[in-house]
């Protein structure tokens, strides 16, 4: 279905003009609430690691300085490997609805995302990502949404399920409480999100008959963009390239514990993948910037379970954080400043574009 141009709708451009107020860095960065949930992210981990944990900073720098470069190496590429995959499954799901983008594109706008997360709280980069599609190639803005808001239930469900069967694998024999009410709330959660999907595919253009003109074609162009690409034979190509994408983030971490040399665990690939998985469902938390505090809580609560002193946890949350936020920000930044798409999007502007850049150019 190619991509109509002309006529989104007042809904639309409203979106679209608050979405670009609200992830323009300039303002963000500067805004109390930003800096507000830094400080809250900040004094979260404060509270773990001294007031908790009362963990022994000195020996978290000597575990993090005599970390393996090799291995390090080896964490960053693992995690840089995802942002390809995230790309081209992008393109997938956009393709599916109609929205022809280059592989090159999606991926440096999907990694323009992440930067944004990784500085601005309440997954502003999300938005950032549908506002530069729209700025660069004319896509609609609310059925961008949808396609990044079907790629977000696919990460939650696999993550769900590799968790599940990362835990049994790890856990195997040995029963944990704890761990089987958090599977029961990811179960039901996951089951709730897909059948939310199913209703928006079979039951969705009902809504749509009742609400006023203008809102219904902003919630039709989203419901086309979430569930367009959820056919028999879309389905299994955005499982694997989602599977593949956090088995990535799995080994970035078992690479991380490898590099650290804990003394006397024994942490293997599939317990790896368990504790980056819970780190990264609690990525999703919006009131910090990349999850900042709630991540590293939830690492170190995982690790404790294999039996990691806190301070050998410590020093693995934030040896992986760095990989994934600080290396983020660094190159981020740089391709923020040079990228042509950032450019055109705020430059030119988007009526401007939708005029000059057909779908798909």
């Amino acid at each position: 279905m190619p991509e109509n141009h002309s006529g989104h709708g007042l809904a639309e451009e409203v979106a679209e003009g608050v979405a670009g107020r609200d992830v323009s860095l300039a303002r963000r960065l500067g805004d109390p609430r930003t800096l507000g949930s830094i400080a809250f992210g900040v004094l979260l981990l404060f509270l773990l690691f001294r007031v908790v944990l009362n963990v022994d900073f000195g020996d978290v720098w000597n575990r993090i300085s005599g970390a393996d470069p090799g291995f390090l190496l080896l964490a960053t590429l693992a995690y840089y490997a995802t942002f390809p995959l995230r790309g081209y499954r992008w393109r997938y799901v956009l393709a599916q609805v109609g929205t022809r983008v280059r592989f090159r594109d999606a991926t440096e706008i999907v990694f323009l995302s992440w930067f944004v997360n990784c500085l601005v709280p309440a997954k502003l980069g999300d938005l950032y990502r549908a506002y530069l599609l729209k700025g660069n190639v004319g896509a609609s803005f609310s059925r961008t949404i949808g396609t990044i808001f079907v790629e977000r239930i696919a990460d939650i469900v696999v993550i769900f399920c590799l968790a599940v069967a990362a835990g049994f694998w790890s856990f195997r024999g040995r029963s944990r409480p704890e761990l089987d009410a958090v599977f029961v709330v990811g179960f039901v959660f996951a089951v709730a999100l897909v059948l939310g999907i199913l209703g928006l595919r079979f039951l969705g253009d009902r809504v749509t008959r009742v609400l006023p003109a203008r809102v219904g074609e902003f919630y039709e162009r989203f419901r086309h963009g979430t569930t367009g690409a959820l056919s028999l034979s879309g389905v299994p190509v955005i499982g694997l390239l989602t599977a593949a994408i956090w088995i990535l983030e799995g080994l970035r971490l078992y690479f991380v514990i490898r590099a650290l040399a804990l003394p006397d665990v024994g942490l293997g690939i599939s317990s790896s993948l368990f504790v980056a998985l819970i780190g990264s469902l609690l990525t999703a938390i919006p009131l910090t910037p990349a999850g900042v505090g709630f991540v590293e809580v939830g690492v170190v609560g995982a690790l404790s379970i294999y039996g990691v002193a806190s301070s050998a946890a410590t020093a693995v949350a934030l040896t992986d954080r760095a990989i994934s936020i600080l290396t983020v920000i660094a190159i981020g930044a740089v391709v923020y400043g040079f990228s042509r798409k950032i450019r055109r999007a705020h430059g030119i502007g988007v009526a401007a574009v939708t005029e000059r850049h057909p779908e798909g150019a």
